[in-house]
């Protein structure tokens, strides 16, 4: 199963991203969530967030401990 789920996919944490910032309240734009990383250090803008979170782009692990942060949640839980 988790070899179908992730096909064709360049990491596994950006569906948890997605889900996790389309479901909070407020709803939180990929232009919001860029902002939230680019203050912790993440070069990046909504395009990088929608490669991501679209499978399209490689996640280094500085990237997935900012991300966690700046949404508030354990490495672990992204890597579900």
């Amino acid at each position: 199963m988790f070899a179908t789920r992730y096909k064709n996919r360049n990491n596994i944490c950006g569906l948890k991203l997605e889900q996790i910032r389309s479901n909070s309240k407020p709803f939180m734009p990929q232009i919001k969530m860029s902002e939230k990383l680019q203050l912790a250090g993440m070069d990046c803008d909504r395009h990088v967030i929608r490669r991501i979170e679209n499978g399209k782009r490689f996640v280094t692990d500085i990237e997935l401990k900012l991300i966690a942060e700046a949404l508030g949640v354990n490495i672990e839980f992204l890597l579900e």
